[in-house]
């Protein structure tokens, strides 16, 4: 039987498997311990000696895979597999979390709870409110989610919900905006045996992702100590808008659309998609016309970034389900593919790649394959979305429908007619010759 990974069995690694640094006390504070955080935040800790106390606020899955691992997890990329140390503990309760963020050793609070996370009466907010309002001092909340303005929502968020203590979190709490990027596929069943037969140790908390990782922070903290963010590479910037808007529309909105398109077509992951001579010329198109309704920052090199980007989705070692990416897209379809469109009808300009995009989610929304596969659609509208196509079986007609629910389109895009026909269009496409003939084209 193989030996499970733990501080206990650490000499038993293999030389070339990287050890985590030492394992000091929390001083951060995350909501929403998944892969991601593990594969993109953790690791900025480890590097910086600041420990970490983790919430899993939706199950308990994450805990269990990692509380008799005593927090330890490897961290898998590309031929590169090393330990993590930072996290030291994962909290499920609301009260002993409340308590954690309270508590004068922490001195900044990181989150990525997903885009739904922010919806109003979300759980995160709340309790960032009572605990913010019990602490003698101000300290940082980082969102780390993909929203236009993450910072700017996460405060509206926490003020709404503290009630009388908003002036005072308002006046020495600073939630700073900012841009994660790093691709990181679901650990599956078949990758944790992989890396059990690699270093000898089983380890049911495993994440992998790809070697590429950015972090770009705004540069404005709460008063006292800070983690020495630029030593770890991570860049600071007095803006990020033009960061967040480039990653959201060149690399979100093509990722979504490649997941929606793919899976329609059967296709499991998404270097299968860029594989196809359509796949790859449908994201290129794409990112043609996403990228005129950008202003780069300075130190952004959208040609080069462009080409990444089209490498990193080729990566056939990166096993990234087109599945996975296509859930919760109603709450991704507004950032990522319908700001650049109104940009582009606004100045004139033609939408035909993006309005694919858009027309695979509402085909998407059918939750079937083109080859008749049911899947469950994975979207908190998905019950509306339903509703709403029942018994329509034009392409215009169900393109009218989904585009009344004004939580995802505004009432002005929906009644451009450019927009309508577009749609219309692509989604009639779809319908009569299937994604993959689109693809392959």
């Amino acid at each position: 039987m193989t030996p499970r990974l733990s501080e206990a069995t650490l000499p038993l690694l293999p030389d070339w498997v990287g050890q985590p640094g030492p394992r000091p006390e929390p001083r951060v504070v995350h909501l929403g311990l998944g892969a991601f955080h593990r594969a993109h935040q953790a690791p900025v800790f480890e590097a910086l000696g600041w420990g970490v106390t983790g919430a899993s606020l939706r199950s308990p899955a994450v805990r269990d895979a990692m509380v008799p691992q005593d927090c330890l997890y490897s961290l898998v990329a590309g031929e590169e597999v090393r330990m993590i140390g930072a996290v030291r503990e994962v909290l499920l309760d609301a009260p002993d979390l409340v308590a954690r963020i309270a508590a004068p050793a922490t001195r900044l609070v990181t989150l990525t709870i997903t885009e739904k996370g922010y919806r109003p009466g979300s759980r995160a907010p709340a309790i960032l409110a009572e605990a913010l309002a019990r602490r003698a001092d101000g300290i940082t909340v980082i969102s780390c989610d993909n929203l236009p303005r993450n910072g700017a929502v996460l405060r509206e968020a926490v003020l709404a919900a503290a009630g009388d203590a908003a002036d005072w979190i308002a006046a020495h709490c600073a939630f700073p905006q900012t841009m994660v990027d790093r691709i990181v596929p679901a650990t599956e069943e078949a990758d944790i045996a992989a890396l059990a037969a690699r270093i000898g140790l089983e380890d049911r908390a495993m994440v992998k992702t790809e070697p590429f990782t950015q972090w770009v922070i705004e540069d404005r903290f709460a008063p006292g100590e800070r983690p020495d963010f630029a030593a770890a590479g991570v860049q600071l910037a007095a803006d990020i808008g033009p960061w967040e808007e480039a990653k959201l529309r060149l690399l979100n909105g093509a990722h979504s659309g490649i997941a929606w398109l793919g899976g329609l077509a059967g296709i499991a992951f998404v270097h299968e998609v860029m594989a196809l001579p359509g796949g790859r010329s449908f994201v290129e198109a794409l990112q043609d016309e996403a990228e005129t309704t950008l202003d780069p920052p300075a130190g952004l090199d959208l040609h080069g970034y462009r080409a990444a980007l089209l490498a990193r989705f080729a990566n056939p070692g990166l096993q990234h389900r087109t599945v996975q990416i296509a859930m919760d897209g109603s709450q991704k379809l507004p950032q990522r593919l319908l700001a650049p469109i109104a940009v582009r009808l606004a100045r004139g300009q033609g939408i035909e790649a993006l309005a694919l995009a858009v027309a695979g989610w509402m085909r998407w929304q059918s939750g079937r394959t083109d080859a008749g596969t049911a899947f469950t659609v994975d979207d908190p509208l998905a019950g509306e979305t339903a509703r709403r196509l029942a018994g329509l079986h034009d392409p215009e007609a169900q393109v009218r429908a989904l585009l009344g629910i004004e939580t995802i389109f505004p009432p002005p895009l929906a009644a451009d007619p450019r927009f309508v026909g577009a749609l219309t269009r692509q989604l009639r496409r779809l319908v009569e010759q299937g994604a993959r003939a689109v693809l392959v084209a």
